[in-house]
């Protein structure tokens, strides 16, 4: 094996089967870092079909891991090649562990899945552990509904390896929102590796001009995220739109990469009959048109919430239900804190009613209207947290505060 590298390294996995949002968080996450560490390299291990669609800072990288999707049914198959999801999982496994033996981090974050899609992760784990490596769990606010999440957890034997591999366990939001283990029995030693870190703040891309290729006209954003299980939200705002012209605001529509095709083509000849929708597949440059808008419909992923906190955007969650209720549970938490508002999907999806919800929108009260303490601090408190364990301190830029900072390099941490 080579000499270990004196440079900050970073490893983060995220297993990506379906949807952006993994991705999106990851890769917050490892530009934060790189932007506070001047000598540090991050490289994300993905699996991902649309990796490679979005633009990574210098010092950022990405490992294409063999993709799966998991079907209608609840197994896994392989997304292109031709082979039975057993080989798949063997080669992403491979993959997984071989990179992180010759790349060497000083850290490994693990997204969501404490082993892995069925446990591809594990022995990465175990062969970092006996290294000394750090090994990180972070977890998104909500994760399920209890009742669902605890069978699972304990079919994928999740606890043990809480216990016995992972270091910390980082959270990216804040108690008094959500508590992702509510609910759920674990043991104290594991509740006391938790770390909230407030949620992800996201800023637009410095290298696109304010406005830059954004509509004239003020617009209500309309978001379906990956756009895999969208096509209800999309289909109940066209639907107010043909309704009621009178609507007194644009709409953008972004499908997302993962919507059916032939739903993009149908949803595309709808906004183009109407004068006030315009529509796309895909935006890797979200923030965008998230800054730009007087609101945003959307169905409250936890990147998207991020983002609406960031930017203080007047907000219609309309939350999915199945096959996870993580953002019902989410949306109606934030709604009772009057951070955003909620439309709840009722089968019906009464045309009417979205409209008359699309007009009080612009007038409702914006996220910052409420004082959460810590809110968005979580990139400012991942970077912390990660910089204990690595070999380079130096900021790119130093803080207000940075008592914090020089106590972390001094080894300290309160």
């Amino acid at each position: 094996m080579s000499e270990r590298p004196t440079s900050g390294r970073v490893l983060i996995y995220s297993h990506d089967t379906f949807g952006l949002g993994h991705l999106r968080r990851c890769r917050a996450i490892a530009h934060a870092l790189v932007e506070r560490y001047n000598n540090l390299s991050v490289l994300i291990l993905s699996g991902s079909p649309i990796v490679g669609s979005f633009d990574f800072r210098t010092r950022v990288d990405f490992v294409r891991i063999p993709g799966v999707i998991k079907l209608r049914n609840g197994e896994y198959t392989a997304l292109n090649l031709h082979l039975d999801i057993d080989e798949i999982l063997s080669m992403r496994a491979s993959l997984i562990r071989h990179t992180a033996e010759i790349y060497q981090p000083d850290l490994f974050i693990v997204d969501k899945e404490p082993l892995g899609l069925r446990g591809e992760v594990r022995e990465t784990l175990e062969d970092l552990k006996r290294r000394g490596v750090p090994l990180v769990l972070g977890l998104r606010d909500v994760m399920d509904e209890p009742a669902l999440l605890a069978p699972e957890w304990e079919r994928k034997k999740v606890l043990p390896a809480l216990e016995n591999l992972y270091d910390e366990i980082w959270v990216y939001g804040l108690p008094q929102v959500c508590d992702p283990l509510e609910g759920i029995e674990v043991p104290q030693s594991v509740r006391d590796k938790m770390v909230y870190t407030g949620y992800l703040h996201r800023t637009v891309p410095a290298a696109l001009p304010h406005g830059a290729g954004l509509p004239e006209e003020p617009y209500i954003l309309v978001t379906a995220g990956g756009g895999g299980d969208g096509e209800a939200l999309v289909d109940w705002v066209l639907r107010a739109y043909e309704s009621d012209p009178g609507i007194p605001y644009r709409a953008v529509l972004v499908f997302g990469p993962f919507m059916q095709p032939d739903l993009q083509a149908e949803f595309m000849a709808r906004a183009e009959a109407l004068g006030k929708v315009e529509a796309t597949a895909f935006e890797s440059r979200m923030e965008r048109l998230m800054q730009g808008a007087v609101g945003v419909v959307a169905m409250g992923g936890y990147n998207t919430f991020c983002e609406i906190l960031s930017f203080d955007k007047k907000a219609l969650i309309v939350p999915r239900e199945t096959p996870r209720r993580e953002q019902t549970i989410r949306a109606a938490r934030a709604e009772e804190l009057g951070l955003v508002s909620v439309l709840m999907d009722d089968g019906v999806r009464d045309a009417g009613a979205m409209a008359a919800a699309l007009r009080r929108l612009p007038w409702q009260a914006p996220p910052s209207a409420v004082v959460v303490p810590g809110l968005l601090d979580g990139l400012e408190s991942v970077n912390r947290l990660a910089g204990r364990h690595l070999p380079v301190h130096k900021a790119t830029c130093v803080p207000a505060n940075v008592e914090p900072i020089r106590r972390l390099a001094a080894g300290e941490w309160a």
